[in-house]
């Protein structure tokens, strides 16, 4: 079984509605069709995240323990919904905190998030989404979260208004049709990097030895 976690970098630390939630389910279900199993969605927010860089920042930080069900998963959905034009704050502290991994490599040269994929959901009633999901994919590929093709999904009510996409009679269809494609895709290189994760540096391991 393929699993998969959902990180909910909205800026609500209760559980009051979310869009992002809901943008969430929508891919989870159709991940469900491909039988991977979503384990858990964790409001970010709700949890003390230090600020810092490393993967433990001390006394009283809830990270270690995020860090460690993360990496337990193949699939991180990474949602966030879009302030300013921009991801969420929680959603750059989360990367912050990743980037721990590029000092974390294993004998092969390998970070704990190789071999592992990364698909976004992404709401806001501002335009945004094209240039957060550059953003985050930028930021989760340099930290080695593997990125499949057609791997955002994403809503954005007409700018200047209120309406979310909690707020909608139902998920238009053309969201849907992109969780679709996102969740097949997502599922095949999961499965297919579980099956043959990356080498990573061979020769540089040959040499240690």
């Amino acid at each position: 079984m393929i699993k998969a976690i959902a990180l909910n970098c909205s800026l609500k630390a209760g559980s009051e509605a979310s869009s992002t939630d809901l943008m969430i389910s929508v891919i989870a279900n159709e991940l469900a069709r491909h039988k991977v199993e979503l384990t858990e969605t964790i409001r970010v927010a709700a949890h003390s995240v230090l600020p810092g860089v490393k993967s433990d920042e001390g006394e009283g930080d809830a990270w270690p323990e995020i860090r460690r069900r993360i990496l337990a998963c193949d699939i991180l959905i990474f949602g966030t919904p879009i302030w300013l034009g921009q991801m969420s704050s929680v959603a750059k502290r989360v990367i912050e905190r990743m980037d721990a991994f590029l000092s974390e490599t294993d004998e092969h040269g390998r970070y704990p998030s190789f071999s592992k994929v990364a698909v976004a959901a992404i709401v806001g009633n501002e335009d945004g989404a094209h240039s957060v999901t550059a953003d985050l994919f930028q930021a989760l590929n340099d930290e080695g979260w593997t990125i499949p093709a057609a791997s955002a999904c994403y809503w954005v009510g007409e700018a200047m208004q209120s309406t979310d996409l909690k707020d909608l009679d139902s998920v238009p269809d053309k969201v849907t049709q992109t969780a679709r494609m996102l969740a097949s895709n997502a599922a095949h290189l999961a499965r297919l990097l579980k099956d043959r994760p990356y080498p990573g540096d061979e020769a540089e391991h040959a040499k240690d030895e």
